[in-house]
């Protein structure tokens, strides 16, 4: 009984399961201390070399009994311990039988090929840094850091630089008056906004304007911001609170047919404070706009990592484009940068990887006086 216990035993690590190494790993020192990340999965080890060893030992798919001969000197026990500690915590993935097919969100990662790790480990490692309620201590820490160092100075000087002096103008036109009122904004009135005046804003701020041909074939469109290739990665959607003519919910803007393609039902102030990190301030605007990267757009063109960038840029310039422009319109707008990302991206239904929320802006009716 003995013999055919022990031949069981055999066959069954022989028959083990297979394992391999997840495929967005990055490794680095920190001071004295060896670190793992998986940037997919966002979580962190210190480990050791010998863990490194054993990772490198899975770069491919391999059987759990593979390592018992390549290090004799550990008993099987401890090995499979070590492998144990590793696929929980997402560092070696596992299957019973047979190679497994790529998750989703594994498949998307895998499609920013170049630009992975640099880009995708910056993407994802900065998602979801900020609570999603502002606390005493956090307000605390801020007094406390304007009364130590102040505010930093908003421009370099050069001292004894020779320097070319200009005539300081009084500026009487639109555009310099736009410019110059042009402001952020945490407080407005319970006036809605109309309809037309959120589409003429939408329409300015993203829509396609018109079509350019590319020589040899094909058209780029042209919007109001600039945008790397003319590929226009970004998208918007709308959170409508508070619009006259338009039901409260989440909504997608096409830029092409320029209208508003409804995602869901249903919007609050509260819900405007969640998705913005805890920002009361911003909870009473009458819509809030949150702008999405389609990244294969850029991807398809610039296959380097720097290109992360340059999609980062462009939401920039849209968001300048929209608050002048809500500025032109009489509006209050906002902008801001802290987003609860994942809430986010489950509202729109995007997966956070090949289409992910990358800024937020939003306006309501000015405060008088």
């Amino acid at each position: 009984m003995e013999r055919v216990s022990q031949r069981k035993n055999r066959r069954s690590i022989e028959n083990g399961p297979l394992l391999r190494r997840a495929p967005f790993l990055v490794s680095y020192w920190q001071g004295k201390q060896l670190y793992f990340e998986n940037y997919l999965t966002r979580k962190k080890i210190a480990a050791r070399l010998e863990t490194a060893a054993l990772l490198d030992f899975f770069s491919g798919w391999k059987r759990e009994s593979a390592m018992f001969r390549r290090w004799p000197e550990y008993t099987p026990e401890s090995l499979c311990a070590a492998a144990r500690r590793l696929v929980k915590e997402t560092f070696l993935q596992r299957a019973a039988k047979g190679e497994p097919r790529e998750g989703r969100r594994e498949k998307a990662l895998r499609a920013w090929k170049n630009w992975n790790p640099a880009a995708g480990f910056f993407h994802l490692q900065t998602k979801d840094t900020y609570s999603k309620k502002i606390s005493a201590r956090e307000m605390r820490w801020v007094e406390e850091l304007l009364q130590r160092d102040g505010v930093p100075a908003p421009s370099n000087s050069y001292g004894k630089a020779p320097v070319v002096g200009f005539v300081k103008e009084e500026y009487c036109e639109e555009f310099p008056r736009v410019l110059r009122t042009r402001k952020t904004w945490r407080e407005f009135a319970k006036e809605s906004v109309g309809k037309e005046t959120l589409g003429r804003l939408l329409h300015l701020s993203f829509g396609v304007q018109e079509w350019e041909k590319i020589p040899g074939g094909g058209r780029y469109a042209r919007k109001t911001s600039p945008s790397g290739g003319g590929l226009h990665p970004c998208e918007a959607y709308v959170v409508a609170r508070n619009v006259d003519g338009i039901k409260r919910g989440i909504y997608h803007y096409d830029a092409i047919g320029h209208g508003l393609q409804k995602i869901r039902s249903g919007s609050s102030a509260a819900e405007i404070q969640n998705l913005l990190a805890g920002q009361w301030w911003f909870r009473d605007a009458a819509f809030v706009v949150f702008l999405t990267a389609v990244f294969v757009r850029t991807q398809w063109k610039y296959d380097y990592a720097r290109a992360y960038r340059a999609v980062l840029a462009e939401a920039g310039h849209l968001c300048q484009t929209f608050c002048l422009t809500a500025t032109w319109l009489g509006l209050a707008p906002f902008c801001t940068m802290a987003l609860a990302d994942t809430q986010i991206e489950k509202e729109l239904k995007v997966d956070g990887i090949s289409e992910s929320v990358v800024y937020a802006m939003g306006a309501g009716s000015r405060v008088r006086g």
